[in-house]
């Protein structure tokens, strides 16, 4: 009997690239780490639709998949000498700055990622889709809530050790300043306004853009230089 061959998902081409990343870059990197996150997040994520715990299966393997396409072609446009968007420019600038902390790189790519490629994701699945995004809601709430509780595992982990204490207190008031939830709530705010926006191509690219902008900003001060 022939055996069956193994059907690649749209997903399992996103997962191969950040595999393959997490192969090439050095462990330090901190795009590396951002990306060994990421890869866990999307693993989580696929397991879920696997399991049958997304009620719209395609919906959410449609936004999974956009949104990860957006991380990795800021990865493409750094791998060709050309400029990414601004929310990402502060990971790839200070990638690698031995004072910025993992935990930094971490949620300074988790910012620009929800923060700015979230929204846009939530768009280009509509028009994939030709949906509005009130369909999408229960599958972002379900991928946002998987994000929330890897959140605290990814602190937990990623926050210096005993021997590194002299840094703890600057670094958890750093990090303080920044929640996951307000940046994914406020990520749902932005792409219901830029579906709004959508006839008006000149108004929503200056939203987009300040939205970058802003995102970017908020990444150069997650990644503030920290004494050794």
């Amino acid at each position: 009997m022939a055996q069956c061959e193994q059907v690649l998902t749209p997903v399992d081409g996103v997962l191969s690239r950040m595999r393959a990343l997490d192969a090439a870059l050095p462990a330090r990197d901190g795009v590396a780490v951002f990306n060994r996150v990421y890869l866990a997040v999307t693993e989580a994520v696929d397991g879920c639709v696997d399991a049958g715990r997304f009620t719209d299966a395609r919906a959410a393997i449609t936004l999974d998949v956009r949104f990860a396409e957006r991380y990795l072609a800021a990865v493409d446009a750094v791998a060709r000498e050309r400029r990414p968007p601004a929310c990402w420019r502060p990971l790839f600038q200070f990638r690698r700055h031995p004072g910025v902390r993992p935990l930094q790189f971490a949620l300074a790519g988790i910012n620009a990622h929800i923060g700015h490629d979230l929204a846009l994701a939530v768009v280009d699945t509509c028009r994939t889709l030709a949906c509005e995004p009130a369909e999408l809601e229960d599958e972002f709430d379900r991928v946002g809530d998987l994000l929330l509780s890897l959140e605290e595992h990814i602190r937990e982990e990623l926050t210096p050790g005993p021997d590194l204490l002299r840094i703890a207190d600057p670094l958890t008031h750093l990090l303080g300043a920044w929640s996951l939830e307000r940046a994914r709530d406020a990520a749902w705010t932005a792409a219901r306004a830029l579906w709004a926006l959508r006839r008006l191509p000149d108004v929503a690219g200056e939203f987009t853009e300040r939205l970058d902008t802003a995102v970017g900003f908020a990444g150069r001060m997650l990644l503030t230089p920290l004494p050794g």
